[in-house]
């Protein structure tokens, strides 16, 4: 191998290694979001993954509940 098919070797796995990461961050998100349906159709059309990450959180979903967690720690330090 020459050089040069090392260093795409290098680079496509590197590349495909940070997509691999970025959808699996968008799909559990998606989930903790709330979005149940769009995480089980995301597997087949990953876009909407995106688009349940970007979504504001549905009531009551883990992570409303994480995000209403870290306001009231923020306002009790504040407040001392």
């Amino acid at each position: 191998m020459s050089f040069q098919d090392w260093m795409l070797w290098i680079l496509s796995v590197t590349l495909l290694s940070i997509y691999i990461a970025a959808v699996f961050t968008v799909c559990r998100l998606t989930f903790q979001k709330g979005y149940g349906i769009l995480g089980i159709i995301g597997i087949f059309f990953p876009i909407l993954w995106l688009i349940g990450a970007i979504l504001p959180a549905k009531p009551g979903s883990r992570f409303a509940l994480q995000q209403e967690l870290a306001m009231k720690r923020q306002a009790e330090q504040a407040s001392r």
